[in-house]
């Protein structure tokens, strides 16, 4: 066994020339193999074989925000605009329910209006009255304390929000001058104080991205400890600024996914769709990595294409929430198995 794996799984921290070593070497199929499998047994004395399943509803494709790696950026004039009625949420919460999914992800565009706000206040009532005992997460980006206070008061248990990259100077060459790194890094620490299952995370191969900033999102998320890690290669979308640069690497994904298995043995880290788009069987590398969670789309599906972004997104077969059959074989063929249960964190 590699040394440096093994001390990462005792010691569940590297030195910063150790951490690069690693990234440095994740196409290194024999020491990539080698961690994905201690992270796959991290994992599985933690969940057992079990693979938790959120419904994801994507609820809006409308966005203040122009990042410049994202295809519904609000200058992409291309984008067949959509926001769900709160009527269409529900409905698909009760599809999901009858599936089985007990928890619900609620994602979208950044919206910052109070009318805005005020609606998802009241739709997180709502799926909070109906169906009592399943989670809900939401994915919506930055916020002010007090809505996410409303949020979380209204029945609201987790909050996603990614980080992308704790450099600052990174972070600015990603974003339009109108977006706050600062910001961003203030509303996980709000959203820790509150009392939401917190998740953060980094795209994989964004542009400009260095081994050295790499190693800053895990000292950062080293300090952060959320509950939830989302870990995803950079693909590009043909409507933005970024549309020629190469996507992320899988194998430097899987050897980052890997590493937060082993520095948080108890998080929840899903096996994105981003994965899924990269290669047919990136969900599945994924799991075999150190994921305990996949996502499939509980969205409408004429409403599906429109939330893009990235290109040729995966939102059909065992990526969608009526191919769960499908999902149960692929994940039986590694040895798992869906879990149905809410799948909280737990200390």
């Amino acid at each position: 066994m590699n040394s440096l794996i093994t001390k990462l799984r005792n010691e569940r921290t590297l030195l910063q020339e150790e951490f690069s070593f690693l990234l440095d070497n994740s196409h290194n199929r024999q020491l990539l193999d080698e961690i994905n499998q201690q992270a796959r047994e991290v994992s599985q004395h933690q969940f057992g074989n079990k693979i938790y399943i959120r419904g994801l509803i994507e609820i809006s494709n409308c966005c203040k925000n122009d990042c410049l790696y994202c295809g519904i950026r609000k200058s992409n004039r291309n984008v067949e605009r959509y926001r769900l009625t709160t009527a269409s949420i529900i409905e698909c919460c009760r599809e999901g329910y009858a599936l089985g999914f007990r928890t619900f992800v609620l994602q979208g565009g950044e919206e910052t209006t109070a009318i805005n706000d005020n609606n998802l206040v009241d739709t997180v009532r709502q799926i909070r009255q109906e169906f009592s005992g399943c989670a809900i997460t939401l994915s919506l980006g930055e916020k002010s304390a007090e809505v996410y206070q409303q949020l979380y008061d209204a029945g609201a248990n987790r909050y996603l929000l990614r980080h992308e990259t704790s450099n600052e100077e990174h972070y600015q060459r990603l974003h339009p001058a109108t977006m706050s790194h600062s910001n961003r890094l203030e509303c996980l620490r709000i959203l820790k104080e509150i009392g939401f299952q917190t998740g953060t995370g980094i795209m994989v191969g964004s542009p400009f991205q260095t081994i050295d900033n790499l190693v800053e999102d895990i000292r950062f998320i080293e300090k952060l400890q959320p509950q939830m890690i989302g870990i995803g290669p950079f693909l590009p979308h043909c409507d933005t600024p970024f549309a020629q640069y190469p996507p992320g690497k899988m194998e430097l994904t899987l050897m980052l996914l890997s590493i937060f298995r082993l520095m948080h043995p108890k998080a929840l880290i899903p096996s994105t769709t981003a994965l899924a788009t990269l290669a047919p069987d990136g969900r599945l590398r994924g799991v075999l990595a150190g994921a305990n969670v996949v996502m499939p789309n509980l969205s409408p599906q004429a409403d599906r294409k429109k939330y893009s972004l990235y290109n040729n997104k995966a939102a059909l077969g065992a990526e969608s929430a009526e191919g769960l059959q499908l999902l149960a074989e692929q994940l039986a063929s590694i040895g798992y198995k869906i879990s149905f249960e809410r799948g909280d964190f737990e200390d």
